[in-house]
């Protein structure tokens, strides 16, 4: 059994970029047929050559595939990333995903496992009021959010968001070479699992020594104080 995963981004000067594509190896290494996806820039060219990293980037990634509804269609479980705008989405990610009401409306993003992921330039720069606010568009899909949560080691070292791996790109920059990556490959990882386990269907019914379908067992039993 294996699963379609598709991450789609927006990135202006490639941090959102580089976890997007973090997430995307996290996903593909379950064995998961991934596809990485930028969504359309908005900005217009003389925005966009005032930063000249912004520029860079721009111009270093054209190859990459531009996002469209069918990749939402396609897929059994999605990954969206973006930088943190005043804590909410950047406008490109929001006009994409504006794009999607036919799909919805068809019951296409139901009951598919989605993830988020952003980047700010402060430690407490918005990130996860800007994860929290893709969650309502969740809501409103009736997908199912899978956090990271507090579920493994990759997360605390990347400074412990279970919301969501947010990198952190100012003053030095130094969240992308080590542990937000690792967090955003357990995330991609953890997502794909999930749907895995969806299609499959193991995490609602098993099956008992007589063929009969029963309610699956909890792997473990909580203890209350």
């Amino acid at each position: 059994m294996t699963a379609k995963v598709a991450v789609i981004y927006y990135s202006a000067t490639g941090t959102v970029h580089a976890l997007a594509q973090a997430v995307a190896e996290g996903a593909a290494s379950t064995g998961a047929q991934v596809r990485l996806r930028r969504v359309a820039e908005l900005a217009p060219d003389s925005a966009i050559d005032q930063n000249p990293q912004w520029r860079r980037h721009a111009d270093a990634t054209t190859s990459i595939t531009q996002a469209t509804v069918e990749d939402l269609a396609w897929a059994d479980a999605f990954a969206f990333g973006t930088p943190t705008r005043f804590g909410a989405p950047a406008a490109e990610l929001k006009q994409f995903i504006d794009q999607a009401g036919g799909l919805w409306q068809e019951g296409g993003l139901a009951d598919k496992p989605v993830t988020a992921f952003t980047s700010a330039y402060n430690r407490h720069g918005g990130s996860e009021a800007t994860i929290l606010s893709l969650g309502n568009v969740f809501y409103h899909w009736g997908a199912l959010i899978v956090p990271p949560g507090f579920t493994d080691p990759a997360v605390y070292a990347a400074g412990g968001n279970p919301y969501g791996v947010s990198a952190v790109t100012g003053p030095t920059g130094d969240d992308l070479k080590g542990a937000a990556l690792d967090a955003a490959r357990y995330q991609g990882q953890r997502l794909a699992r999930t749907a895995i386990r969806l299609l499959a269907g193991s995490h609602v019914t098993g099956t008992d020594g007589d063929g009969d379908t029963r309610a699956a067992e909890p792997a473990t039993t909580l203890r209350t104080a």
